[in-house]
């Protein structure tokens, strides 16, 4: 485990290297992929799903989640991120468009969005509510207190994933529809899947790993196969 703090990583700048794809060819290709594009790190995932093939949406209106094939909701701040999706009507539309089937993926604030139960959200905030996971906000501490340790992860072969937890979520438990998928060495739950949905505490996009992104690619290939 590395502590991070007061390293330039709020800006990405560790992203800026070539990712490691270890799949052939590009698994995002002929997929239209949407990012939440509302605050937080969405231009992060945005330029690695790019790089991996597939055509990236950013998702500000109602009319931009039509013809996706699954959409990504950034990490950033869960409470201004939801106070968004209401002042742009995009909160109902897309909690519609998730429990339709399409294939999500929250990292940090996008994972408190998703789940059902936020132990310590703000009273009135905007949750989308959709995968079975009960999380806890800003659980692992203060900016100053981010990390980077590698986790292995149910999904993704080879090598652990160097996993980036900065001001995240802990995900205290699932419900009998999601599946724990990676997890600290002290047991504390940081991903878990629920069919075509995935969650995480930590930032996969500001690594140079996109092996994340690539199996949530792969997710929603099937999703659109069935």
């Amino acid at each position: 485990m590395r502590s991070i703090a007061g390293e330039a990583v709020v800006d990405a700048s560790r992203a800026a290297g070539p990712e490691r794809v270890p799949v052939a060819g590009l698994p995002g290709e002929g997929l239209r992929i949407g990012v939440l594009a509302m605050q937080g790190a969405f231009a992060e995932h945005r330029r690695i799903l790019e790089r991996l093939g597939a055509t990236v949406v950013e998702v500000r209106l109602p009319r931009d989640l039509v013809g996706l094939d699954g959409i990504v909701i950034p990490g950033g701040e869960s409470t201004t991120i939801g106070k968004l999706l209401v002042a742009w009507d995009v909160l109902e539309p897309l909690r519609s468009a998730i429990a339709g089937g399409l294939p999500t993926w929250g990292t940090c604030a996008g994972a408190i969005l998703m789940a059902r139960e936020v132990a310590d959200s703000l009273p009135g905030q905007p949750l989308l509510g959709v995968m079975d996971i009960a999380v806890r906000r800003n659980a692992f501490g203060r900016q100053v207190q981010s990390f980077e340790t590698a986790i292995p992860v149910d999904g993704i072969e080879g090598d652990p994933f160097p996993a980036m937890f900065i001001r995240a979520p802990k995900i205290e438990s699932v419900g009998p529809g999601a599946d724990v998928v990676a997890s600290l060495d002290d047991g504390t739950i940081v991903a878990a899947r629920q069919g075509p949905w995935l969650a995480t505490s930590f930032h996969p996009e500001l690594t140079g790993d996109a092996r994340f992104h690539a199996w949530f690619l792969t997710i929603a290939r099937g999703a659109r196969r069935t």
